[in-house]
């Protein structure tokens, strides 16, 4: 690598060496220009975010999908799906036909694979989404024909996604910010969380092409007893989850402007780490079917972040949201989420220097 530099370097001198005096002048002042041009872009970046979403499987049959074929899925939250960013991980494929892979042998009607029929992408699309995960553990539910197919119905209704080995990113220029955004997960065929030093490189080149840096990562274990942020490496049904504390803070090291969490099913803490704000785990935002929605696994916070030009955290504000059974997505009138946040940010992060006030707002404390 050193002596690769070391030859690019004689090169770009030999260049300038064999340049005419007014040539090396204009060569300059191109130079002196561009390292005082300043990119101006909107003062205030608003990044709306959620967690799992998964809105109905086909598999293994059509009695997995909702009556209304997942239409109202997102009525009672549509007005606060709105922002420069509107995020959310898709647990699960778009595919109208096939079997799963990790279910042979076993009774379909157990086996957790999710496939949405092609025409849900269309629902996410209409509620405002415009930023997707695509790494997690579902995804790839049936295999390469599913993954393929995803990213051909988000290519078609021009989602920006990225996670899986062949799309580990995706830079994109909406109202003249420029966004770079990655997501890692522990599963096969993304792009690993486990693997921070690499994390760091992607993260780091990334910085050097964006505005704003955003980092998603499905992560850690799941479900009431996976609520707290350990610092350690997190081991579910004897799979590596990563070490979700340690991946956030080197990829904000590197150049992160926001990390946002999703996985395990409930809400966690949040913090903010070198005026960089950390979501932990954004809990099951919008799911039907096999999923448990019991105790905390059926509160999430729907997240507003407001971030400054330079990526640094201005305030949030929480919807707290709620699933059953029956009632689907509602609004939480005892802002469950919101209060499970503050606390186990108390626990995991004392002295946080973060405000957690009654209306759902999230301020920096001084």
């Amino acid at each position: 690598m050193k002596k690769l530099i070391a030859l690019s370097l004689f090169s770009i001198l030999g260049t300038y060496l064999l340049m005419s005096c007014q040539e090396r002048k204009v060569m300059v002042s191109q130079e002196l220009a561009d390292s005082i041009k300043i990119r101006k872009i909107k003062d205030t970046i608003n990044i709306t975010a959620v967690g799992d979403m998964m809105l109905g499987s086909a598999f293994p049959s059509k009695l997995n999908l909702p009556p209304d074929d997942a239409v109202n899925s997102f009525s009672a939250v549509s007005p606060f799906l709105k922002g420069d960013i509107v995020f959310g991980n898709l647990e699960g494929c778009f595919l109208n036909s096939g079997n799963s892979s990790k279910c042979k042998g076993l009774n379909p009607n157990s086996c957790y694979a999710f496939r949405m029929p092609d025409r849900y992408a269309a629902i996410y699309k209409k509620a405002g989404f415009n930023l997707l995960s695509i790494a997690n553990n579902h995804v790839g539910d049936f295999d390469s024909k599913g993954r393929k197919n995803t990213a051909r119905i988000l290519d078609s209704l021009q989602f920006h996604y990225a996670g899986q080995l062949d799309k580990p990113f995706e830079i994109f220029e909406l109202d003249s910010v420029r966004y770079a955004f990655c997501a890692f997960a522990p599963n096969e065929n993304t792009v690993s969380i486990k693997n921070i030093d690499s994390a760091k490189l992607l993260v780091g080149q990334l910085k050097q092409q964006a505005d704003m840096v955003i980092v998603s990562f499905h992560g850690g274990g799941e479900g009431a007893n996976f609520e707290r942020v350990t610092r350690k490496t997190e081991i579910f049904f004897k799979e590596n989850r990563g070490n979700v504390y340690a991946f956030a803070h080197a990829v904000i090291d590197a150049g992160a402007d926001v990390v946002l969490g999703h996985g395990p099913h409930v809400t966690r803490a949040v913090e903010v780490y070198k005026n960089k704000f950390i979501a932990y785990s954004l809990g099951n935002f919008c799911t039907y079917g096999l999923f448990s929605l019991k105790g905390p696994n059926g509160f999430a916070p729907l997240l507003q972040l407001k971030l400054n030009a330079q990526g640094d955290f201005l305030r949030a504000n929480v919807i707290s949201v709620k699933q059953d059974k029956i009632n689907r997505l509602t609004l939480d009138e005892n802002h469950t989420a919101f209060k499970k946040m503050e606390a186990l940010t108390q626990l995991d992060f004392p002295g946080n220097g973060l405000k957690f006030e009654a209306d759902g707002t999230i301020k920096l404390a001084n």
